[in-house]
């Protein structure tokens, strides 16, 4: 396992054009519920905070974190625990032939995963399976009968279409380009992407820097879950598919797991689930107006010296 105190705390920002509650209005301590109008923007920054120790902390208030945009303090204008926002997921499942032997696990955790996550007409999925090609296999439902369906038909290619392939064997670069641009960046509200793979790419026409930024700019956070089978590499596991799995994770504010004899893949999902319904949402108007769209840096901290919050480095400001 790759433990919480690194990249499974969870930060993500979302940029949303809505504006804050008149001053003085009645508030409950540590909990600023605003009401929103189109005319100031708002930076949301989803967190998760754990202990040194991994242990998921959720009685803080916002008076206990530091926030800091292009190294400019921000006030945290705005607070809430246990986030009760709609939830987007994406499911994207590794369907490429190095995954055919771990395949059925990952479909019936990953079940088992919604079944237990998903709040019928408020939270959504979607699925999309990669291999020599990108293609979503359930677009975005919030019906449990529907992912209970689709799910089935997530498979490895057959012979016909191996002997018909042409190009790359893995596209997990374009799968993520791809559900970043067209789905993620298309709603508004709290949004995770977990991919199932051994973070090979054989073929994609984007590279990891651009998958990475699609995620950054659709304000999606990723987990990362590494499930390789060993046999199929002779034993060596997945090589540079871990660095990979890595990175998609902690550039975009999210996790990295690794499936393995002492932590299986449903275990992973239950952590994933755990941090979900453990989140901070802050909210900031940033004391730059944004002039010209622009990346820019985000420090996310908590003043206890025994507590990390996981926070990815950077948002995209949109004008």
């Amino acid at each position: 396992m790759h433990f919480p105190g690194r990249q499974s705390a969870v930060v993500f920002a979302l940029l949303l054009p809505i504006s804050a509650q008149p001053p003085g209005a009645a508030q409950t301590p540590g909990q600023d519920d605003a009401t929103f109008t189109a005319e100031v923007k708002v930076v949301n920054v989803l967190a998760t905070v754990r202990t040194k120790s991994g242990q998921l902390v959720n009685d803080l208030t916002k008076d206990d974190f530091s926030l800091t945009e292009n190294k400019r303090p921000q006030d945290i204008r705005y607070f809430s625990r246990e986030s009760d926002l709609p939830l987007t997921i994406g499911l994207l499942v590794d369907t490429s032939m190095s995954q055919a032997r771990v395949l059925e696990s990952e479909r019936s955790a990953s079940f088992q995963f919604v079944d237990q996550v998903l709040r019928e007409g408020k939270d959504k999925v979607f699925v999309t399976q990669f291999d020599m090609a990108v293609m979503t296999r359930q677009q975005l439902t919030s019906s449990r009968r529907d992912l209970e369906e689709s799910l089935p038909y997530v498979d490895t290619p057959s012979k016909n279409q191996l002997q018909a392939q042409r190009g790359g064997g893995t596209l997990l670069f374009d799968a993520v380009v791809k559900a970043s641009r067209e789905i993620m960046s298309g709603q508004r509200n709290r949004k995770a992407m977990i991919i199932l793979s051994d973070g090979g790419d054989n073929g994609s026409d984007d590279t990891l820097a651009s998958a990475i930024e699609a995620a950054q700019r659709a304000d999606t956070l990723i987990y990362s879950i590494l499930f390789a089978d060993p046999g199929f590499y002779g034993g060596y596991g997945a090589g540079e598919g871990k660095t990979a799995m890595m990175r998609l994770a902690k550039e975009t504010g999210g996790s990295f797991f690794e499936v393995s004899k002492k932590q299986n893949i449903g275990q992973i999902y239950g952590i994933i689930e755990q941090e979900l319904r453990s989140q901070y949402n802050l909210g900031f108007v940033s004391d730059q107006p944004v002039r010209v769209s622009e990346f820019r840096t985000l420090q996310l901290t908590a003043k206890r010296q025994d507590l990390i919050v996981q926070a990815r480095d950077r948002y995209w400001a949109q004008r």
